[in-house]
């Protein structure tokens, strides 16, 4: 156990260790480009022949250092940093599935991602089916088809705050040779690692409880090192035959199963895309990694007292929250967050958007925001933002009616935040 350090003291010291007279904080290498003496130094980079950096758009430095921490504390093989959440997740999805491919995803995912998979990438030629997370076993085998890549999933769906079961997700995936990618946003690493259920993939809007405090906009994917990409090789050619871009480099044979994807993700999505994150920013997510295990603690007990008051509430028509014993994710929660959820619930006032909409307007401690999992309390109605482009139809699919509302307890005073809460349901 001496080697294998807690998830507190990873928040806190893991990714980087300084050496004799060297910073105690990350350095922030805010540098687009590096030096090397010789071109042939330089070529080593470029062939993938030896570790090192030349210019930020693929790596840099800083970033590498928080990379590493998040990679630790999901129990990965290998992490990158990305510009956004957003950036992450089609990262993730792009590295192994192609025009002409073919992927399952929840259909509970957040509105963004729903447009990013539906809409966008629809364009590029992949074509997604979209599942309820409690889909029947019989339903689930029919989704996939051969030429599926992968399937997707939220541990904590935003905004429908459903569980889903990951290890039951990640043996149909296995069971059909793909990957489980798994957005672990909400939980965080520490109320849940993925992998540990199965998981292949785990991303994350940094954006949220890891930087925590609505300063840096970021995203982040870690391997876990453990899906045989060359037992599917006919599936995966991207990671399985040679890459003409970097003369011939066959990923999964080079950097075997603990570093083929990220470094395929790097070397070609990076550098192609250039959805890099800043050093600055990358610098401002490891200060919220310092605390997220104090903060989470705070976010759930929170969530949980404020689900409790409004479940109970004459005013309140239901209460989605997995740490209330009636929820329909309660077993899931206990399974596979049984050291506390987050703090953001779902809730409906009785009667239609206008009661919500002064339940919203009369709030004062919870702010109006499209953030969420911020260190200060706030709110939105997902289907006049983040769900706005979606039809009534889709939105009661992804379990978001249209009177739902998002509430995000930050690590305020939990009465204070109930009494806020209780002052606007009087205005209705």
């Amino acid at each position: 156990m001496a080697n294998k350090k807690r998830i507190e003291t990873v928040c806190v010291q893991g990714g980087y260790t300084p050496g004799n007279g060297e910073p105690r904080q990350i350095p922030i290498i805010q540098s687009t480009t590096f030096k090397y003496d010789t071109s042939e130094d330089m070529g080593k980079l470029f062939d993938l022949e030896a570790s090192g950096y030349f210019y930020t758009r693929l790596q840099n430095p800083t970033n590498d250092y928080v990379a590493a921490k998040l990679c630790q504390l999901e129990g990965g093989t290998a992490a990158m940093l990305t510009s956004s959440g957003q950036a992450a997740n089609f990262y993730s999805i792009f590295n192994v599935a192609n025009c002409g491919d073919h992927v399952i995803a929840s259909s509970e995912i957040y509105g963004g991602t729903f447009n990013l998979f539906a809409v966008t990438m629809k364009k590029m030629g992949i074509d997604f089916t979209f599942i309820p997370s409690d889909i029947s076993d019989e339903d689930f085998e029919k989704a996939f088809k051969p030429n599926t890549k992968a399937v997707f999933g939220e541990t904590i769906a935003n905004p429908a705050c459903t569980v889903l079961d990951i290890e039951r997700f990640a043996n149909m995936a296995h069971k059909h040779g793909v990957p489980l990618i798994i957005d672990n946003t909400f939980a965080t690493p520490v109320h849940c690692r993925p992998i540990e259920w199965g998981a292949d993939i785990v991303t994350h809007s940094t954006t949220k409880y890891i930087d925590g405090h609505g300063a840096s906009i970021g995203g982040a994917i870690i391997d876990a090192g453990k899906f045989d990409w060359k037992k599917y090789a006919d599936k995966f050619p991207g990671l399985c035959e040679p890459d003409d871009s970097y003369h011939g480099i066959v990923y999964a044979d080079k950097f075997g199963k603990e570093g083929a994807f990220i470094t395929k993700c790097t070397a070609q999505l990076m550098r192609d895309f250039g959805s890099i994150q800043s050093p600055q920013n990358a610098f401002y997510i490891n200060l919220g990694l310092e605390s997220l295990h104090v903060r989470m603690k705070r976010h759930a007990e929170n969530g949980l007292a404020v689900a409790k008051f409004l479940s109970t509430h004459e005013k309140i028509d239901w209460v989605r929250y997995c740490g209330l014993e009636n929820d329909k994710c309660y077993e899931l929660g206990k399974k596979y967050l049984p050291d506390g959820s987050c703090g953001v619930l779902s809730f409906a006032v009785k009667g239609g958007r206008k009661e919500a909409e002064t339940l919203m307007k009369n709030l004062k401690v919870a702010a109006i925001e499209t953030h969420v999992a911020d260190a200060r309390t706030c709110c939105l109605h997902p289907a006049n933002a983040t769900h706005r482009q979606m039809t009534d139809a889709q939105l009661e699919a992804a379990g978001i009616p249209p009177t739902l509302i998002r509430y995000s307890c930050g690590i305020e005073n939990a009465q204070d935040l109930i009494e806020d809460l209780a002052q606007a349901l009087e205005k209705i």
